[in-house]
């Protein structure tokens, strides 16, 4: 028996989902995601465009001034991030790949976000450390090594961090069986 809360994860319902989201997909976004599309299979690493609709959805809810990325490839996440940043918010981007944040930078220049934008190319822990010690991030989107979530949440797989996650009383939380999986916390 199928779950009736469940509709089928289809091409033309994604398209659907977007043409009804507030944020459509610009000619910065689509060619961002064809330029994608063309670096082959990794590609499916890209989030979709409902999920960016998502995150910028989430990052005004969340009045984010300080928002910070774990895994920036090829930015369509950051763009949709700091679409949504609060007036004079700025996004810190974590990654390692000179060769896929070339097309983000390109990407957010083009999109007249790139002042907002702070790339690091470092290890997330490292940069994440290096933070000064009270430093208040309002939105923190992980999107990375999934076995090093537990290290990006403090300092292995998903069920440890989402155990993790769930018994931390710093937070309430809410997981979602969407996209490739979505822990949403929000801070006490």
């Amino acid at each position: 028996m199928a779950d009736i809360r469940s509709l089928p994860v289809t091409a033309d319902l994604v398209d659907y989902v977007v043409d009804h989201g507030s944020w459509p997909v610009d000619d910065v976004l689509a060619d961002l995601r064809a330029e994608t599309e063309a670096l082959g299979p990794v590609a499916r690493m890209q989030i979709g465009p409902d999920q960016g609709q998502l995150l910028t959805l989430l990052t005004r809810l969340a009045d984010a001034r300080l928002a910070v990325e774990v895994g920036t490839f090829t930015g369509y996440s950051s763009l949709c991030i700091a679409r949504g940043l609060a007036e004079g918010g700025r996004l810190i981007c974590c990654d390692v790949n000179e060769e896929w944040t070339a097309l983000a930078r390109r990407a957010w220049a083009r999109a007249g976000l790139d002042d907002r934008i702070d790339l690091r190319i470092a290890p997330a822990v490292e940069t994440l450390a290096a933070l000064p010690e009270h430093t208040a991030v309002d939105l923190a989107f992980i999107d990375a090594d999934k076995p090093g979530y537990l290290d990006y949440w403090n300092a292995e797989a998903l069920r440890a961090f989402n155990d993790a996650v769930a018994a931390d009383d710093r937070v309430e939380v809410a997981i979602l069986p969407a996209f490739d999986g979505l822990t949403i916390a929000r801070k006490r």
